[in-house]
């Protein structure tokens, strides 16, 4: 540690949300090292003080320094933030691990589950790292698109650990007036929110793209967030957590700003595009396309009924239309609303 408790950290993924959040540590007077695998981006960044492909027209703090050698941008350093792709998270920690010789505190602030291990990002990282190079795991959710964090616009996250001290730890090194951290003790339930929101952001994407409003894209988040509680909850979440900042709070912005790229890709699908032509489209990762597959493997082996995931797993991998996938939903059987929430709460009290 530096002085006046100021440290180094390493933020892996030099990404819209990994660049903004290397500014909120950098505002907080820490010294940034901002890893990326491209070396023009790496240039720029230590150059201009800019990195115009993800967020543009923002200048970065010069407290951050971009490197393209990971195992300088490591050394000395106890915390890292990992913010890469979800299907790059092994790849970059099996790149870690081989230049790595003391233990870290790794905060991941990416959402997804992994397709057939059906792993949380948590499990992935304790799976690949030797426990002689892991101190803590931290997870970090919560509504939070990197364009209005660059502008320094306020917003609320959450921090999950098993070790709530690190979690404590972590809170502290981005806290400040415009970037509020809670911690919650349930990661369980901050992973699964924050990830199985993306699918359900494409699914209102493709409502508004179908043009059908307000009035069913309340509706799609509303039950959206039905399933969310009740497969988290059956995976061992607190119902409780999908009621915060990483359950409805990181609903709410991921299907209705114009700033989600889930959103957006849904809304292309609606309006008629493939698959394929949308990703081209993105240019960038639209996490809850893989995520959607992983949620239909879950729901199996759970044995929990997820409508929503369903009809979308088919838009996406069986080439269903997406009309005709709405019209599945709209026709389903008549159910009390209050049944699964009374279902999950009966559930979780079963358990305890």
């Amino acid at each position: 540690m530096q002085e006046d408790n100021k440290t180094a950290v390493t933020v892996i993924g030099a990404g819209s949300w990994g660049t903004a959040l290397a500014m909120v540590l950098a505002d907080n007077g820490h010294e940034v090292r901002l890893w990326s695998h491209n070396e023009n981006q790496v240039n720029e960044i230590n150059q201009f003080h800019t990195n115009q492909k993800y967020l543009p027209e923002i200048k970065l703090p010069e407290l951050i320094v971009s490197y393209a050698s990971l195992n300088d941008a490591l050394i000395g350093v106890e915390n890292i933030v990992l913010a890469v792709p979800t299907k790059a998270i092994r790849e970059v920690l099996g790149k870690i691990r081989a230049v790595q010789k003391a233990p870290l505190t790794i905060t991941h602030v990416s959402k997804g589950i992994e397709p057939n291990s059906l792993l949380r990002i948590s499990e992935i990282i304790k799976e690949e790292m030797p426990k002689e190079l892991l101190k803590d795991v931290v997870v970090l959710s919560g509504p939070s698109h990197a364009e209005e964090v660059s502008l320094r616009h306020p917003t609320t996250v959450t921090v999950s650990s098993e070790n709530m001290e690190a979690a404590e730890r972590i809170q502290d090194l981005f806290i400040n007036q415009n970037f509020r951290v809670y911690t919650n003790s349930d990661v369980i339930g901050v992973e699964i929110g924050g990830a199985l929101k993306n699918i359900i952001a494409l699914a209102a994407g493709i409502t508004d793209g179908l043009g059908y409003g307000d009035n069913a894209k309340a509706a799609l988040m509303t039950r959206g967030l039905a399933e969310i509680a009740r497969l988290g909850t059956k995976m061992g979440a607190n119902p409780l957590t999908f009621s915060g900042l990483a359950g409805i709070g990181d609903l709410i912005v991921t299907c209705t700003s114009v700033h989600s790229r889930n959103w957006k890709a849904g809304n292309l699908l609606g309006k008629g595009k493939t698959l394929d032509e949308v990703l081209d489209n993105m240019g960038m990762v639209v996490e809850g396309v893989r995520t959607t597959k992983a949620a239909h493997q879950l729901a199996q082996t759970f044995d929990v009924q997820m409508p929503i995931t369903s009809v979308l797993y088919n838009v996406l991998f069986n080439g269903k239309n997406p009309k005709d996938a709405v019209d599945v939903l709209m026709s389903r059987g008549r159910t009390h609303e209050m049944e699964d929430l009374v279902n999950v709460l009966e559930e979780k009290s079963l358990e305890e």
